[in-house]
Protein backbone atom coordinates (compact mmCIF):
# COMPACT_ATOMS: atom_id res chain seq x y z
CA UNK A 1 0.00 0.00 0.00
CA UNK A 2 1.14 3.07 -1.23
CA UNK A 3 1.29 6.68 1.17
CA UNK A 4 -1.25 8.82 0.87
CA UNK A 5 -0.44 11.84 -1.85
CA UNK A 6 -2.24 14.58 -3.75
CA UNK A 7 -3.46 13.61 -7.01
CA UNK A 8 -1.81 15.66 -9.56
CA UNK A 9 -5.11 16.04 -12.01
CA UNK A 10 -7.69 16.82 -9.63
CA UNK A 11 -5.62 18.23 -6.57
CA UNK A 12 -7.90 15.62 -4.54
CA UNK A 13 -5.79 13.71 -1.41
CA UNK A 14 -5.62 9.77 -2.39
CA UNK A 15 -6.53 6.94 0.36
CA UNK A 16 -2.52 5.56 0.00
CA UNK A 17 -5.13 2.61 -1.71
CA UNK A 18 -3.66 1.38 -5.05
CA UNK A 19 -4.85 -1.73 -6.84
CA UNK A 20 -2.80 -2.08 -10.63
CA UNK A 21 -1.62 1.33 -10.67
CA UNK A 22 -5.25 2.63 -10.00
CA UNK A 23 -5.02 5.13 -6.94
CA UNK A 24 -8.28 5.75 -4.95
CA UNK A 25 -9.46 9.29 -3.94
CA UNK A 26 -10.56 10.50 -0.54
CA UNK A 27 -13.82 11.62 -1.97
CA UNK A 28 -16.32 13.10 0.53
CA UNK A 29 -19.55 10.97 0.68
CA UNK A 30 -22.28 13.31 -1.15
CA UNK A 31 -23.89 15.77 1.39
CA UNK A 32 -27.32 13.82 0.91
CA UNK A 33 -26.06 10.52 1.26
CA UNK A 34 -24.76 11.62 4.94
CA UNK A 35 -27.95 13.52 5.78
CA UNK A 36 -30.11 10.32 5.27
CA UNK A 37 -27.63 7.93 7.07
CA UNK A 38 -27.72 10.29 10.14
CA UNK A 39 -31.42 10.30 9.55
CA UNK A 40 -31.89 7.11 9.54
CA UNK A 41 -30.08 6.08 12.65
CA UNK A 42 -31.97 9.05 14.36
CA UNK A 43 -35.33 7.41 13.11
CA UNK A 44 -34.36 3.74 14.71
CA UNK A 45 -33.89 4.93 18.02
CA UNK A 46 -36.70 6.17 17.93
CA UNK A 47 -38.38 3.31 16.36
CA UNK A 48 -36.79 1.26 19.70
CA UNK A 49 -38.46 3.71 22.29
CA UNK A 50 -41.72 3.97 20.41
CA UNK A 51 -42.14 0.55 18.52
CA UNK A 52 -41.83 -3.29 19.30
CA UNK A 53 -37.95 -3.95 18.34
CA UNK A 54 -35.43 -6.18 20.50
CA UNK A 55 -35.91 -9.84 21.50
CA UNK A 56 -35.11 -10.39 24.99
CA UNK A 57 -34.52 -13.46 26.97
CA UNK A 58 -38.14 -13.70 28.13
CA UNK A 59 -39.72 -11.65 25.83
CA UNK A 60 -39.12 -8.54 23.41
CA UNK A 61 -38.61 -4.13 23.74
CA UNK A 62 -42.36 -3.84 23.31
CA UNK A 63 -42.43 -0.04 22.86
CA UNK A 64 -43.95 2.88 24.42
CA UNK A 65 -46.85 3.02 21.61
CA UNK A 66 -47.90 -0.99 22.62
CA UNK A 67 -48.11 -1.21 19.45
CA UNK A 68 -49.24 -5.04 17.75
CA UNK A 69 -49.57 -6.38 14.36
CA UNK A 70 -51.31 -9.65 16.02
CA UNK A 71 -54.26 -7.33 17.44
CA UNK A 72 -54.23 -5.61 14.56
CA UNK A 73 -54.94 -8.36 12.53
CA UNK A 74 -57.66 -9.70 15.06
CA UNK A 75 -59.51 -6.13 14.85
CA UNK A 76 -59.14 -6.14 11.11
CA UNK A 77 -60.96 -9.82 11.26
CA UNK A 78 -63.30 -8.79 13.84
CA UNK A 79 -64.69 -5.89 11.31
CA UNK A 80 -64.48 -7.89 8.68
CA UNK A 81 -67.06 -10.21 10.59
CA UNK A 82 -69.23 -7.63 11.53
CA UNK A 83 -68.97 -6.73 8.20
CA UNK A 84 -70.36 -9.72 6.99
CA UNK A 85 -72.63 -10.72 9.59
CA UNK A 86 -75.91 -9.55 7.86
CA UNK A 87 -74.97 -11.52 4.65
CA UNK A 88 -74.33 -14.70 6.80
CA UNK A 89 -77.25 -14.44 8.55
CA UNK A 90 -79.28 -13.99 5.49
CA UNK A 91 -78.22 -17.80 4.14
CA UNK A 92 -80.02 -19.00 7.17
CA UNK A 93 -83.17 -18.03 6.12
CA UNK A 94 -82.95 -19.54 2.42
CA UNK A 95 -84.07 -23.18 1.54
CA UNK A 96 -83.29 -23.35 -1.88
CA UNK A 97 -80.55 -22.30 -4.62
CA UNK A 98 -83.15 -20.59 -6.76
CA UNK A 99 -83.75 -18.47 -3.73
CA UNK A 100 -80.18 -17.52 -3.46
CA UNK A 101 -79.72 -17.17 -7.23
CA UNK A 102 -82.84 -14.67 -7.29
CA UNK A 103 -80.66 -11.90 -4.84
CA UNK A 104 -77.13 -11.71 -6.90
CA UNK A 105 -75.59 -9.86 -4.28
CA UNK A 106 -76.34 -12.91 -1.84
CA UNK A 107 -75.43 -15.19 -4.12
CA UNK A 108 -71.72 -13.96 -4.62
CA UNK A 109 -71.30 -13.27 -0.94
CA UNK A 110 -72.50 -16.93 -0.72
CA UNK A 111 -70.11 -18.08 -3.61
CA UNK A 112 -67.25 -16.40 -2.46
CA UNK A 113 -67.24 -17.23 1.43
CA UNK A 114 -67.81 -20.97 0.36
CA UNK A 115 -64.46 -20.97 -2.21
CA UNK A 116 -62.76 -19.68 0.51
CA UNK A 117 -63.77 -22.06 3.66
CA UNK A 118 -63.60 -24.63 1.35
CA UNK A 119 -60.01 -23.48 0.21
CA UNK A 120 -59.35 -23.89 4.15
CA UNK A 121 -61.38 -26.91 5.03
CA UNK A 122 -61.94 -29.25 2.86
CA UNK A 123 -59.46 -28.80 -0.66
CA UNK A 124 -56.76 -31.14 1.36
CA UNK A 125 -59.10 -33.93 0.29
CA UNK A 126 -60.97 -32.95 -2.37
CA UNK A 127 -58.63 -31.08 -4.15
CA UNK A 128 -58.70 -26.95 -5.10
CA UNK A 129 -61.32 -27.35 -7.75
CA UNK A 130 -63.66 -30.66 -5.96
CA UNK A 131 -62.09 -32.83 -8.52
CA UNK A 132 -61.46 -34.93 -5.79
CA UNK A 133 -59.50 -38.06 -6.00
CA UNK A 134 -59.50 -42.14 -5.59
CA UNK A 135 -61.28 -42.55 -2.35
CA UNK A 136 -62.64 -38.75 -2.07
CA UNK A 137 -65.42 -38.04 -4.49
CA UNK A 138 -65.55 -35.69 -7.34
CA UNK A 139 -67.64 -32.57 -6.30
CA UNK A 140 -67.65 -31.11 -9.62
CA UNK A 141 -69.52 -33.78 -11.61
CA UNK A 142 -73.27 -34.93 -11.75
CA UNK A 143 -73.30 -37.32 -9.54
CA UNK A 144 -73.57 -37.65 -5.93
CA UNK A 145 -73.82 -40.76 -3.68
CA UNK A 146 -75.99 -39.12 -1.02
CA UNK A 147 -78.17 -36.87 -2.95
CA UNK A 148 -76.67 -33.00 -4.46
CA UNK A 149 -79.77 -30.95 -3.69
CA UNK A 150 -78.68 -27.76 -1.34
CA UNK A 151 -80.46 -29.91 1.62
CA UNK A 152 -78.50 -33.09 0.88
CA UNK A 153 -75.02 -31.50 0.76
CA UNK A 154 -75.80 -29.15 3.98
CA UNK A 155 -76.75 -32.35 5.76
CA UNK A 156 -73.69 -34.50 4.67
CA UNK A 157 -71.32 -31.45 5.62
CA UNK A 158 -73.28 -30.97 9.11
CA UNK A 159 -73.03 -34.85 9.88
CA UNK A 160 -70.10 -36.13 7.82
CA UNK A 161 -70.28 -39.55 6.63
CA UNK A 162 -69.49 -42.40 8.95
CA UNK A 163 -68.30 -39.80 11.23
CA UNK A 164 -68.35 -39.77 15.20
CA UNK A 165 -71.76 -37.57 15.17
CA UNK A 166 -75.01 -39.77 16.27
CA UNK A 167 -76.23 -38.23 13.16
CA UNK A 168 -73.91 -38.92 10.19
CA UNK A 169 -74.99 -40.48 7.47
CA UNK A 170 -74.50 -44.52 8.03
CA UNK A 171 -73.70 -47.16 4.85
CA UNK A 172 -71.08 -49.93 4.93
CA UNK A 173 -69.89 -52.01 2.03
CA UNK A 174 -68.58 -55.34 3.52
CA UNK A 175 -65.69 -57.25 2.92
CA UNK A 176 -67.02 -60.50 1.53
CA UNK A 177 -63.67 -62.29 1.16
CA UNK A 178 -62.41 -60.96 4.03
CA UNK A 179 -65.16 -62.30 5.76
CA UNK A 180 -65.66 -65.08 4.21
CA UNK A 181 -68.89 -63.88 3.21
CA UNK A 182 -68.05 -65.10 -0.81
CA UNK A 183 -65.36 -67.65 -2.26
CA UNK A 184 -62.28 -65.95 -4.26
CA UNK A 185 -64.49 -67.24 -7.30
CA UNK A 186 -67.72 -65.80 -6.15
CA UNK A 187 -66.00 -62.36 -6.28
CA UNK A 188 -64.63 -62.91 -9.44
CA UNK A 189 -68.11 -63.85 -10.84
CA UNK A 190 -69.49 -60.57 -9.36
CA UNK A 191 -66.56 -58.54 -11.08
CA UNK A 192 -67.62 -60.11 -14.56
CA UNK A 193 -71.24 -59.11 -13.70
CA UNK A 194 -70.15 -55.31 -12.77
CA UNK A 195 -67.94 -55.22 -15.48
CA UNK A 196 -71.27 -56.58 -17.98
CA UNK A 197 -73.53 -53.84 -16.22
CA UNK A 198 -71.19 -50.88 -16.71
CA UNK A 199 -71.12 -51.24 -20.59
CA UNK A 200 -67.73 -53.40 -20.99
CA UNK A 201 -66.41 -56.44 -22.20
CA UNK A 202 -66.51 -59.88 -19.36
CA UNK A 203 -66.44 -63.45 -19.36
CA UNK A 204 -70.19 -64.40 -20.58
CA UNK A 205 -70.63 -67.25 -17.95
CA UNK A 206 -68.63 -65.72 -15.03
CA UNK A 207 -70.70 -62.84 -15.38
CA UNK A 208 -74.03 -65.15 -15.38
CA UNK A 209 -72.98 -66.89 -12.36
CA UNK A 210 -72.24 -63.24 -11.28
CA UNK A 211 -75.50 -62.06 -11.69
CA UNK A 212 -76.84 -64.67 -9.28
CA UNK A 213 -74.68 -63.83 -6.19
CA UNK A 214 -75.37 -59.97 -7.13
CA UNK A 215 -79.29 -60.35 -6.82
CA UNK A 216 -78.43 -62.39 -3.26
CA UNK A 217 -75.83 -60.42 -2.15
CA UNK A 218 -76.09 -56.35 -3.81
CA UNK A 219 -79.18 -55.89 -4.55
CA UNK A 220 -80.51 -53.99 -0.98
CA UNK A 221 -78.14 -51.78 -1.67
CA UNK A 222 -77.16 -50.95 -5.50
CA UNK A 223 -80.86 -51.88 -6.85
CA UNK A 224 -81.38 -54.84 -9.05
CA UNK A 225 -80.19 -52.93 -12.21
CA UNK A 226 -77.14 -51.63 -10.28
CA UNK A 227 -78.24 -48.01 -10.33
CA UNK A 228 -77.67 -47.91 -7.16
CA UNK A 229 -79.53 -45.98 -4.08
CA UNK A 230 -78.81 -42.44 -2.64
CA UNK A 231 -80.59 -42.61 0.30
CA UNK A 232 -78.15 -45.45 1.02
CA UNK A 233 -75.54 -43.76 -0.52
CA UNK A 234 -75.01 -46.83 -2.53
CA UNK A 235 -73.28 -45.97 -5.36
CA UNK A 236 -74.44 -46.71 -9.48
CA UNK A 237 -72.31 -49.44 -10.61
CA UNK A 238 -73.45 -49.26 -14.25
CA UNK A 239 -71.71 -45.74 -15.22
CA UNK A 240 -68.18 -44.69 -15.54
CA UNK A 241 -67.79 -43.03 -12.14
CA UNK A 242 -65.60 -45.27 -9.68
CA UNK A 243 -64.87 -43.77 -6.14
CA UNK A 244 -62.20 -46.35 -5.69
CA UNK A 245 -61.31 -47.42 -9.12
CA UNK A 246 -63.58 -48.92 -11.72
CA UNK A 247 -60.75 -51.59 -13.05
CA UNK A 248 -61.48 -55.53 -12.58
CA UNK A 249 -58.64 -55.20 -9.66
CA UNK A 250 -60.10 -52.30 -8.30
CA UNK A 251 -63.64 -53.75 -7.83
CA UNK A 252 -62.21 -57.08 -7.32
CA UNK A 253 -60.73 -55.27 -4.11
CA UNK A 254 -64.04 -53.45 -3.37
CA UNK A 255 -65.34 -56.68 -2.91
CA UNK A 256 -62.54 -58.35 -1.05
CA UNK A 257 -62.06 -55.93 1.72
CA UNK A 258 -65.17 -53.60 1.92
CA UNK A 259 -64.88 -49.66 1.91
CA UNK A 260 -65.35 -47.22 4.57
CA UNK A 261 -64.06 -43.59 4.05
CA UNK A 262 -65.03 -41.13 6.51
CA UNK A 263 -66.09 -37.74 5.92
CA UNK A 264 -66.28 -35.69 8.82
CA UNK A 265 -68.89 -33.66 10.81
CA UNK A 266 -68.28 -30.18 10.22
CA UNK A 267 -71.03 -28.99 13.13
CA UNK A 268 -69.43 -27.55 15.77
CA UNK A 269 -66.00 -26.45 13.60
CA UNK A 270 -68.23 -24.48 11.69
CA UNK A 271 -70.76 -21.97 12.19
CA UNK A 272 -74.32 -22.71 10.64
CA UNK A 273 -73.64 -19.83 8.16
CA UNK A 274 -70.29 -21.00 6.61
CA UNK A 275 -72.19 -24.63 6.25
CA UNK A 276 -74.54 -23.15 3.96
CA UNK A 277 -72.15 -20.95 2.11
CA UNK A 278 -70.24 -24.06 1.87
CA UNK A 279 -72.67 -26.18 0.60
CA UNK A 280 -74.13 -23.28 -1.74
CA UNK A 281 -70.24 -23.15 -3.56
CA UNK A 282 -69.97 -27.12 -2.84
CA UNK A 283 -73.83 -27.64 -5.52
CA UNK A 284 -72.37 -25.10 -7.72
CA UNK A 285 -69.12 -26.58 -8.28
CA UNK A 286 -70.92 -29.02 -11.16
CA UNK A 287 -74.04 -30.92 -11.47
CA UNK A 288 -75.68 -29.63 -8.16
CA UNK A 289 -79.23 -30.96 -8.38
Amino acid sequence: MAGKEIDAPTGIETTGHSWDGIKELNNPLPRWWLTVFYISIVWSFAYWIFMPSWPGISGHLKGTRNHSERANVERAVADLESMRADQMKRLLTVGSVSEIESDPDLQLFALTAGKSIFGDNCATCHGAGGQGNVGYPNLADDDWLWGGTLSDIQTTIHYGIRSDHPEARINQMMGYGETGALSGDQISDVVEHVMTISGRDADAAAAARGAEVFAVQCVSCHGPDGKGMKALGAPNLTDGIWLYGGERQDIQKSLYFGRSGVMPAWTGRLSEEQMTALAVYVHSLGGGE
